[in-house]
């Protein structure tokens, strides 16, 4: 199963999905899928910057869970106004990142993304 397919499932069943990334733990995008509406057509373009920005984020949020002690950095969600998005690691350098409408349904779109992390996981 390619990582396009993984992605779009995700997306597809979720129930709100906009877009999905897996992500290089310096923001560059290894694949993407945009799901179908206005809003993932706005999403086109911004998937990958959304990455790029977040992906410093998500290295400062490591550096301070190491500082804690607290162990490794599982998942992160930022919500937005517009969106928002989940943030799994796939392991230590790369990352999904899900973009999830405001009625999306979190609890789906999370589990989604733990069920389908072998899949991803065998892919590497």
């Amino acid at each position: 199963m390619s990582f396009e397919s993984i992605l779009g499932k995700i997306v597809g069943e979720c129930g709100g999905g906009i877009a999905a990334a897996l992500m290089e733990s310096d923001g560059i995008a290894i694949a993407q899928v945009q799901g179908d509406g206005s809003l993932q057509q706005a999403m086109d373009d911004e998937i990958g910057a959304t990455g790029v920005e977040f992906s410093r984020i998500l290295g400062e949020i490591r550096k301070a869970s190491d500082t804690l002690g607290a162990g490794v950095l599982q998942e992160t969600i930022v919500s937005l106004s517009r969106f928002s998005l989940l943030f799994r690691m796939v392991d230590d350098d790369i990352f999904l990142v899900l973009a999830l409408s405001p009625d999306g349904n979190l609890g789906k779109a999370r589990y989604l993304m733990r069920r389908y992390l072998i899949d991803l996981r065998s892919e590497l």
